[in-house]
């Protein structure tokens, strides 16, 4: 019987438009808008100027904090300027941009498609190698890899998870990145494996992939400790709580982060990423995107350098549908909806979705009426329905109370309401305004404790 989560969950239609379109090399921009806060925590810090002369993989901003990441060149070029540019959220973020001139690369990365197994690297040079290499977490939280390799005191790896679900629907990006390069994949794993100091992996993988799941036991079959775990099809499985508790049958308590459970999870294209990285020694300056909706042109997979416009993809693939109805950066279920088409792509871009006018049209919302829809469906435990009607009155206690900061946003109990409520919205304004009240409570502590001690 195949594995699953335990608690909550949806079933969406996969939507699986771009799965088996081999991945095509995106065209380089013209120019390339850099965004500084690429991922969680501190944003990084731009160690270019205007004018400075830049080859692709060379660093131009380091990281900002402990938890950051540094940025490095996705083009050769020259910086025209830093400044601000709109994000996938809709705010104007800093960034660099770069004037493309050619396509020239750091001597050092090596560029042979020669298949690198061994390393004499210890597990903190992995760690040191990953974190100069500006990797993060590719399935969409973008956390710093290094900081998720380096638990906090009192907590110890005892297993590596790697997470190639690819549960939300249309998007097909980690499906053929399995099909293309199993092998560096594995060996990806295994450096994981080597940085955390774990002698077992589990690669779980959702059973709508037989293909992939059939190459990856193949290849890993060659690797001690590492088992590929076929898993029954469930959004949002690619959650890193419900893929601990679908295959090591474990569960992380509120508050708590998954380490505590003893398993360290990382995508699959973030082990593709460290194989790179330590093996070819090519910092994270592009990914696989999925291009995909039920009217482009054609759906594809994309390697894009970060920096590329939005726009520049959907011309790629046929241009932008006359039916269109909202573009959404991801998926559809967790993915945000964009005010313009002239973004970046970043290192959280694993899609763009492109919605027909109405399929993306909202229903009329109507009244509650209680049906237990949206608890039944929530993978976390939380009562959705009786958050949004305390955000709706802004009864921030209480709404703190009922555990919001334990939501991961998935949107499972907006998509199976059947009042159409938007409580999705509602539980994302929740945990800001939640999690303002609580940074803003740590600083009041921290500054009477201080004040203590003078």
């Amino acid at each position: 019987m195949l594995k699953t989560f335990s608690i909550g969950g949806v079933h969406p239609e996969g939507n699986k438009i771009s799965a088996h379109q081999n991945i095509r090399q995106a065209e380089l921009p013209k120019q390339a808008i850099i965004l500084l806060g690429q991922h969680i925590g501190a944003p990084a810090k731009a160690i270019v100027k205007r004018g400075d002369e830049v080859l692709v993989g060379q660093k131009i901003a380091e990281a900002g904090g402990f938890v950051s990441a540094a940025i490095h060149s996705p083009v050769s070029g020259k910086v025209a300027k830093l400044d601000t540019t709109i994000d996938a959220s809709g705010y104007r973020k800093p960034c660099i941009i770069i004037d493309v001139q050619g396509d020239e690369w750091v001597d050092t990365i090596d560029r042979t498609p020669d298949l690198v197994t061994e390393t004499a690297l210890d597990s903190k040079e992995i760690i040191d190698t990953i974190k100069e290499a500006g990797i993060v977490g590719m399935g969409g939280a973008c956390f710093p890899t290094h900081v998720k390799l380096m638990p906090p005191p009192g907590n110890t790896a005892e297993c590596l998870i790697i997470n190639a679900v690819e549960c939300e629907p249309y998007l097909t990006a980690d499906h053929q990145l399995m099909l293309e390069h199993a092998q560096e994949i594995l060996i990806g794993v295994k450096l994981l494996m080597k940085a955390i100091k774990v002698n077992k992996t589990y690669i779980g993988i959702e059973n709508n992939k037989p293909d992939a799941i059939e190459l990856m036991t193949k290849v890993a079959s060659k690797y001690a400790g590492v088992e590929v775990v076929p898993l029954k099809i469930k959004y949002p499985q690619g959650g890193e709580k419900q893929l601990i508790d679908a295959i090591i049958n474990r569960k992380v308590g509120s508050g708590k982060l998954p380490i505590s459970t003893g398993a360290v999870v990382q995508n699959v294209a973030t082990a593709f990423a460290v194989y790179q990285a330590v093996m070819k020694h090519k910092p994270l300056f592009e990914r696989v995107v999925s291009v995909t909706g039920r009217s482009v042109a054609k759906p594809s997979n994309l390697w894009a350098r970060f920096g590329t416009p939005l726009s520049q993809m959907i011309d790629e693939c046929g241009g932008l549908p006359e039916d269109t109805g909202k573009v959404i950066a991801g998926g559809p279920m967790m993915g945000k909806a964009l005010p313009t088409l002239e973004i970046p792509s970043a290192k959280g871009t694993s899609g763009i979705l492109i919605m027909q006018e109405k399929e993306s049209r909202r229903l009329e919302i109507q009244d509650c009426i209680r049906c237990g829809k949206c608890i039944e469906a929530c993978p976390m435990g939380l009562e959705p329905y009786l958050i949004i009607a305390q955000a709706m009155k802004q009864e921030w206690d209480k709404v703190e109370k009922d555990s919001i900061m334990d939501c991961i946003e998935c949107g499972s109990c907006q998509f199976t309401c059947p009042a159409q409520r938007p409580i999705t919205d509602y539980c994302r304004l929740s945990k800001a305004k939640v999690g303002g009240i609580l940074r803003a409570r740590a600083a009041e502590a921290r500054a009477a404790s201080e004040s203590s001690k003078k």
